[in-house]
């Protein structure tokens, strides 16, 4: 849904690989926030009227023929506007200032020195403090009206500003956790310099939703899928609260989900649930299978999974009757991974991102939850009072275990990976790390090799264990868990799941991983 009469900063993105992050960390400070490509036009930007603008940073040079560059206007606007890294090094470059290869590049953690006491960007900061840089160009010759208010040893222009234009430039990266007082300097921006009061909070988003939904939909009827994930729970009872019974519900059993997920989904959604709904199960497991046979290319499974969930839907809507509202659970990553946020590439498709498709009959795609990161639909779904063990749910992707299937899905590897997965999230429950980890499951590789077992001679497939910490889910680090806990999981695995002869720990981060395989 749309978000109305919000204070807004937006994020300019000149293909930044921490795009997603700074605006996630804008939104950490209740201040709201929405990316959007540097190929914005500028009446469009002044239409939004944005309470500051942060440029991202970017793998080019601006001095470059063909660079990612912004209108000057832009900085006459009267708005606030921080730059970051290749965002700082535009912003003079644009204004008159100088940039420069520089003789000695800075990576990663550095030490700053900052050269005022009275910054109003850096005011709380220690007088010294670490940052993560990274950056092959700097600031020679600042723009006109600007004076430098922090360097580093190798980068005489670490922090500039010009505070009567409240134009700021920043030459490493506040948005990561390795830059210490980071968050302060952000909340400076958007609190202090940019006026914003704060009021982007979870009950409003609820409240002003459901007035949206109500008014969108009027007395027509809605239909939703749902997958008993965390984001499409949450949208169904949103949605509940706003047009109770004009909503159903069609759970489809496409035979990839967790082991025992459709009767737990029942559990809650069904009849004798709490929630007041329409609730439709399908069991569309052999069509599914049947569709993906012979399928392998990533991609492709997704295409088809999400194109036969819309026709799956469609076929619903026609038994119910007139249906002008097809629902989705998209959240903001969905968006922005799916190449429709900023600069972005394409990272991988969401079946429920990109509009409807030709071939149904619905008016209108509702999206509730298509501004928020993962953390704020879950402090959504404490606000609507979701019981905390769905709320906390572990992420679920929309084309289910056929992405975490490596290769082509068969009726058989799916149970082989649902029994790994089953094993996977028993033992971390057991282990107390539950709640630690943000993300963690069993993938099925396509690696078949040779293994013993008893006296016998084995080729049986590899099982992939992933586990990672995040915040946003736009960025991971891999969990370390405990060799005692995997080395349980690995022989129950082993023991229990048939053809599965080797159990293997996945510790890639994101970026340049993904967090699923596929």
């Amino acid at each position: 849904m749309e978000i109305q009469n919000q204070e807004k900063i937006l994020v300019i993105d000149f293909g930044g690989q921490y795009n997603q992050l700074v605006a996630r960390r804008v939104r950490e400070n209740n201040v709201y926030c929405e990316i959007y490509s540097y190929r914005t036009p500028l009446e469009k930007i002044r239409e939004m009227q944005p309470k500051g603008i942060i440029l991202t940073g970017g793998p080019a040079s601006c001095y470059e023929e063909g660079a990612a560059s912004c209108d000057p206007e832009l900085f006459r606007m009267g708005v606030p506007v921080l730059g970051l890294c290749y965002g700082a090094q535009l912003m003079q470059w644009v204004l008159g200032g100088k940039v420069e290869r520089a003789a000695n590049r800075e990576y990663g953690r550095t030490e700053i020195q900052l050269d005022t006491a009275d910054s109003p960007l850096l005011k709380g900061v220690p007088s010294r403090t670490v940052v993560w840089m990274s950056h092959f160009d700097f600031i020679s010759r600042m723009a006109p009206g600007f004076t430098v208010a922090a360097h580093s040893l190798n980068c005489p222009v670490a922090v500039c500003e010009d505070r009567a234009s409240k134009l700021y430039g920043i030459q490493f990266h506040p948005e990561v956790l390795h830059t210490e007082e980071g968050f302060k300097i952000l909340g400076n921006f958007v609190h202090d310099i940019c006026g914003c009061s704060g009021s982007w909070r979870m009950d409003a988003f609820v409240a002003q939703t459901v007035e949206q939904i109500r008014e969108k939909v009027g007395d027509g009827r809605v239909l939703l899928g749902l997958s008993g994930g965390v984001d499409s729970s949450v949208a169904a009872v949103l949605l509940s609260k706003a047009i109770g019974e004009q909503l159903t519900c069609v759970f489809v059993d496409h035979g990839l989900l967790r082991k025992n997920e459709a009767d737990e989904v029942d559990a809650v959604f069904g009849p004798s649930g709490p929630y007041r709904l329409n609730y439709v199960h399908v069991d569309a497991k052999q069509h599914f299978y049947d569709k993906l046979a012979g399928v392998s290319e990533p991609e492709a499974k997704r295409h088809i999974i999400g194109e036969e969930f819309i026709r799956v839907f469609e076929a619903e809507a026609k038994k119910i009757g007139a249906v002008e509202f097809l629902a989705q659970g998209t959240i903001y990553p969905d968006v922005v991974e799916s190449g429709l946020g900023g600069e972005s590439a394409v990272i991988k498709s969401h079946h429920n991102v990109g509009g409807l498709p030709e071939h149904v009959d619905f008016k209108e795609i509702i999206e509730p939850l298509r501004a928020l990161f993962k953390d704020e639909v879950r402090k959504v779904g404490l606000e609507l009072g979701i019981p905390e063990k769905l709320v906390f749910r572990q992420p679920f992707p929309g084309p289910g275990l056929g992405i975490r299937i490596i290769g082509e899905v068969t009726e058989e590897k799916v149970k082989m990976v649902q029994d790994a997965d089953a094993i996977f999230r028993e033992e971390v429950a057991a282990a107390g790390l539950d709640r630690e980890l943000n993300q963690y499951f069993a993938a099925l590789t396509n690696m078949r090799s040779v293994g013993v077992m008893g006296d016998e001679r084995t080729y049986d497939y590899a099982v992939c264990l992933r586990a990672v910490k995040t915040i946003d889910f736009m960025t991971a680090e891999s969990a370390e868990i405990p060799w005692p806990v995997l080395q349980k999981v690995t022989s129950r695995i082993i023991n229990e799941v048939r053809h599965v002869n080797r159990v293997m720990y996945d510790i890639t981060s994101k970026p340049p991983g993904t967090i699923e395989l596929e």
